[in-house]
């Protein structure tokens, strides 16, 4: 099995609602919505990563906090371990550098959003009012 490319991703709350990024058309799963975050570079952290990735894509400062949880899911093309922190923005608004798409969603609006597999478990554990 080929090593698992690692992902950093944020949790970022807005009171109840929770930020959610819909991928650019032209991407691998382009359309489907996710957490902001991406690949975890070497010699990088997770909270490094996550710092950079949400600088890039929503050119804002992010503060990193602990782990809600890490998933680990094989697609067609590449197998992916996330690790997705809670963060909360220290600096700046959140802009659409790179996403199609930025909404603040709460739990019970998930269903209504195509996720990227990958988040799944992690979705239906926010709807369990999971912390």
């Amino acid at each position: 099995m080929a090593k698992a490319t690692e992902v950093a991703a944020a949790l970022i709350w807005d009171g109840d609602r929770f930020m959610i990024c819909q991928r650019p058309a032209h991407k691998a799963r382009g359309l489907l919505w996710e957490f902001v975050g991406g690949k975890v570079e070497p010699g990088e952290t997770g909270p490094e990563a996550l710092v950079r990735e949400c600088r890039e894509e929503l050119g804002v400062t992010v503060s990193v906090g602990e782990v809600f949880m890490e998933v680990t899911h094989a697609y067609p093309d590449l197998l992916v371990h996330l690790t997705l922190f809670h963060a909360a923005i220290a600096q700046g608004t959140p802009q659409k550098l790179e996403h199609n798409d930025i909404r603040w969603i709460t739990p019970a609006e998930i269903p209504d959003y195509e996720f990227c597999p990958a988040d799944r478990d992690i979705l239906r554990r926010i709807m369990a009012g999971g912390t």
